[in-house]
């Protein structure tokens, strides 16, 4: 996000995260640091999540200190160890994996030690922004400890189906393009309603 007035209005929607795109190759491109403007709009409750594609390490400490940023999501083919030393600097992580029909999740257990949560997208060609969704039921092979955001392609329309889903180490739902007048910009309307659909018990 990069609007201040779109930020303010979703802000009063008191989510735990917002995030802001450090990926040059992204339409949600935020640039190299964030205005002081933006940043004063975002009270402490709400976490501000760096979103990083293979970033250089000392470029990401840079811009994860610059930016006053609370956690860092990796989005790209960071290693374990790249995870490591980052987290042993007290930066907490998300690590994203794309899940295709084919993905083995024995593929996240080296990133549990270094990593709070993990983020399960949709594989595509590029790194996020496919707007599709995986086979939700592919969670079930996920058998691991670690909490985890579910993201990808998610839509108004999917509030239902995600009150009912019953894997106990679903955290949070990340959304994004499905929730966008345009890339960069959320309709907050339509977010306000999905949120309230998702959060009131049956």
């Amino acid at each position: 996000m990069r609007n201040p007035s779109n930020i303010k209005e979703l802000v009063q929607l008191k989510p735990d995260y917002i995030g802001f795109i450090f990926y040059p190759k992204s339409k949600r491109f935020i640039g190299d640091q964030i205005s002081d403007e933006i940043l004063s709009l975002i009270p402490v409750y709400i976490q501000k999540v760096g979103v990083f594609v293979d970033e250089p390490f000392d470029s990401l400490l840079e811009k994860f200190k610059s930016n006053r940023l609370d956690m860092a999501q990796l989005h790209g083919s960071e290693i374990p160890g790249y995870c490591q030393r980052l987290k042993m600097l007290g930066i907490p992580l998300i690590k994203v994996f794309n899940i295709s029909n084919d993905f083995d999740f024995e593929l996240v257990k080296p990133y549990g030690p270094w990593c709070d949560f993990y983020l399960f997208d949709t594989a595509g060609e590029l790194p996020g922004g496919s707007g599709l969704k995986f086979d939700w039921e592919k969670l079930d092979y996920y058998s691991g400890e670690k909490p985890f955001f579910l993201s990808g392609g998610i839509k108004p329309d999917d509030a239902k189906n995600i009150k009912h889903l019953s894997h106990k180490k679903l955290y949070a739902i990340d959304v994004n393009s499905g929730f966008e007048i345009e890339p960069g910009l959320k309709d907050i309307p339509t977010l306000k309603a999905f949120m309230e659909e998702v959060l009131v018990e049956d």
